[in-house]
């Protein structure tokens, strides 16, 4: 499975993972509805389970990602500061290039 950060993403991410109360967490992305040939996506702060693959990116940042998901793999994690400042999420290998 893969998983993108962009540099903007990651430096939020990092900010809260360095946070003492996060540590050991890794950061998870989650479906919060899926449709179709479609999702929405999420993230939490979490530690692996059984039924998880740990996915390492380029940014040093290792995901949580449920195995055997295929809408979770390629998922790509942006942070954009305008129209308005939040996390956008969305998987281009899937056709999802965000919301509609």
């Amino acid at each position: 499975m893969k998983c993108k950060i962009t540099r903007n993403a990651a430096k939020v991410i990092k900010r809260e993972l360095d946070k003492e109360e996060n540590q050991g967490k890794k950061l998870r992305v989650i479906i919060t509805h899926a449709h179709g040939d479609h999702a929405h996506y999420g993230l939490d702060l979490d530690t692996p389970g059984e039924q998880d693959e740990v996915v390492a990116t380029d940014k040093e940042i290792d995901v949580i990602l449920e195995a055997g998901q295929d809408l979770l793999d390629g998922v790509k994690i942006d942070y954009l500061y305008l129209p308005e400042e939040g996390f956008v999420i969305t998987n281009p290998s899937k056709g999802n290039h965000g919301d509609h």
